[in-house]
């Protein structure tokens, strides 16, 4: 039994491995830079070994790495939160963590909702990262949504967002107004402060 855990925990390493370079050259160098052969090279092994964790290749790569990146923006949805109960903060915090986490991991909000065709939203089949990404969403908006149908909202509200950050992201809006978009759209979303 020992010998399988011991295998068990260094294919689980090798697999975070892969991901964590696969990150490292997506953000430095951009995820169309990333190729197997040169990921391979980057962690000191051989294609088949990556393709023995990943049968699907770089495609499987990507939605590893997207399932990770919808981890890490449910929790800064959380987090920036925090306590709020006052539906005009909660939209706030959501749309600031939102935007900030785009802006910070760009080529990783990329991979997010680009490459990884397998990943469906909204269905039985969505992934739990999504969902739960999705579901903060959800938390940051539900006291605002009123009797309008809470999840409608929510995509709503998450398609909002990522519209800004896409645009944002591909240089198409005045990064200096960044803020006023947010108010504008919170204020869209519950009314004039």
């Amino acid at each position: 039994m020992a010998i399988q855990e011991r295998r068990a925990r260094d294919r689980a390493e090798r697999e975070r491995r892969i991901i964590s370079v696969a990150r490292e050259l997506a953000e430095r160098d951009g995820w169309e830079a990333v190729t197997t052969r040169r990921l391979s090279d980057a962690i000191e092994y051989s294609q088949p070994v990556l393709y023995s964790h990943f049968p699907d290749g770089k495609a499987g790569i990507a939605a590893a790495l997207a399932l990770d990146g919808f981890v890490e923006l449910g929790t800064a949805i959380r987090d920036r939160r925090g306590s709020a109960r006052i539906p005009r903060t909660m939209i706030s915090r959501l749309a600031e963590a939102y935007l900030d986490f785009a802006e910070a991991h760009p080529e990783l909000y990329r991979i997010m909702f680009a490459a990884p065709t397998t990943l469906v939203f909204a269905d039985d089949a969505t992934p739990g990262p999504l969902r739960q990404a999705f579901d903060e969403v959800l938390a940051s908006v539900a006291p605002a949504a009123g009797d309008h149908h809470r999840e409608t909202y929510a995509e709503v509200v998450w398609s909002s967002l990522h519209g800004l950050a896409t645009l944002a992201r591909d240089g198409r809006l005045p990064a200096d107004h960044r803020k006023a978009r947010v108010k504008v759209l919170v204020d869209c979303l519950v009314g004039p402060s």
